[in-house]
C-alpha cells in the first residue's frame, strides 16, 4: 500500500513553525506506508503553497521550493502517482453526489485518485471523510 499525502501534510513536514509539524512529523516516523507519493495537484500545490508567507514561515523562493520536491523525491520509499485508468469514473461518481459541494473538486480529484490507485490518502482536512470507499487517515495534532 502507498500513501498519497495531502498538501497540507506536506506543508506542515516542511514547516517546523508549522501548527501540525508534529502531527506531520509522527505520521512520517510512525505511520507512513513504505510508499509515500505526491500527485501532480499535490505537487502543484505544495509549490505554490510553501512560496506564499500566509502559508510557509518564512516562505519559500521559487528555487528553493523545487529543492524541497525534489528532496522528498529523492528519498527513499517517496514517489511520483500517474494517473490511472478508471480515475475519471471514480471522480464523477465522487462529484455526482447529491451532497457534494462545489469547493471540494480538488478534493474529489485527489480522493478519486487515491481510491483508483488503491492508495491511503493522508490529510489534516476532515472533509475527505465524506467521500465513501476512501482509505483516509486524518492526523489529528500531536
Amino acid at each position: 500500500m502507498s500513501d498519497l499525502l495531502d498538501v497540507n501534510v506536506w506543508l506542515a513536514l516542511t514547516d517546523a513553525r508549522h501548527v501540525h509539524h508534529l502531527a506531520a512529523l509522527d505520521y512520517w516516523e510512525n505511520q507512513a506506508a513504505e510508499v509515500i507519493v505526491f500527485c501532480r495537484v499535490t505537487m502543484l500545490g505544495f509549490l505554490r503553497l510553501i512560496t506564499q508567507s500566509r502559508m510557509a514561515n518564512p516562505p519559500l523562493t521559487s528555487e528553493r521550493a523545487w529543492e524541497a520536491y525534489h528532496d522528498y523525491i529523492q528519498k527513499t520509499g517517496v514517489g511520483f502517482l500517474q494517473e490511472p485508468v478508471g480515475l475519471d469514473e471514480k471522480l464523477s461518481a465522487f462529484s455526482t453526489q447529491p451532497s457534494f459541494r462545489h469547493r471540494l473538486w480538488t478534493d474529489a480529484y485527489v480522493a478519486a485518485l487515491a481510491v483508483a490507485s488503491g492508495c491511503r490518502l493522508v490529510s489534516l482536512d476532515s472533509d475527505f471523510q465524506t467521500f465513501k470507499g476512501l482509505n483516509f487517515l486524518q492526523l489529528t495534532p500531536v
